[in-house]
């Protein structure tokens, strides 16, 4: 499993959890040498973990799973650089948020996707080889890397091919506390996305760090 954008604080952070569950996870950075000290640090945080750092494109080809946590701003620059290194069935977990803060805007508000969201621009870039399913925008990135702290909610997540859901699925729910909930097909991101700019907004206004929880649900659902 590879995470591309672990350098910065939710890919750090899933390294971290992943790594601490007993997943092997390579790291991916634009710079060689700043995935490597990426995967020193996790090393040191985990120290049971199996972590290893390596340029993006090569970070990648090493992983049929792949989960891409860096910012809008760089996702069309870090996905340009991917394409044709990722083997065909590799599955992509998408967190990227189109927030206005990459263009110096408020974090509170969207930017408009001609895609329709980031998650479907990536899908269109990535073509039909690889499958993207789009998650993680609500998990607290500073939650996921108190590794003390216990976590208790739930990952929304959707996508165009239920076995790719279900492989997304299996790699989250390694992580103690979180609980997947399919919401359906890849066009959900737009909606799904906006749900970070929300909790933001909550954020700032309770000083917290809030998740989502989806209730009337079996304990475990299935995609």
């Amino acid at each position: 499993m590879c995470v591309i954008g672990a350098s910065g604080a939710l890919g750090f952070g899933l390294a971290l959890r992943l790594g601490r569950a007993g997943v092997e996870v390579v790291i991916g950075s634009r710079e060689a040498n700043r995935a490597a000290e990426t995967a020193q640090r996790a090393r040191a945080a985990v120290a049971n973990g199996s972590f290893c750092g390596y340029e993006n494109a090569q970070a990648a080809s090493k992983a049929d799973i792949v989960i891409l946590c860096v910012p809008f701003r760089n996702q069309s620059e870090t996905l340009t650089n991917l394409k044709g290194k990722l083997a065909p069935g590799t599955t992509v977990i998408d967190a990227t948020v189109p927030l206005a803060a990459a263009v110096s805007g408020k974090a509170t508000r969207m930017l408009g996707v001609w895609q329709g969201s980031a998650a479907q621009q990536a899908q269109e870039m990535l073509g039909e080889d690889v499958r993207v399913v789009s998650a993680l925008h609500t998990v607290s990135a500073a939650c996921l890397s108190e590794l003390e702290r216990e976590l208790d909610e739930d990952v929304l997540l959707c996508g165009d091919s239920r076995e790719d859901k279900r492989r997304a699925q299996e790699l989250i729910e390694r992580i103690d506390g979180l609980r997947c909930v399919d919401c359906g097909r890849l066009e959900m991101a737009r909606i799904m996305e906006s749900l970070t700019a929300l909790l933001i907004s909550v954020n700032a206004r309770y000083k917290t760090h809030a998740g989502i929880r989806i209730t009337g649900l079996p304990e475990k659902p299935r995609t």
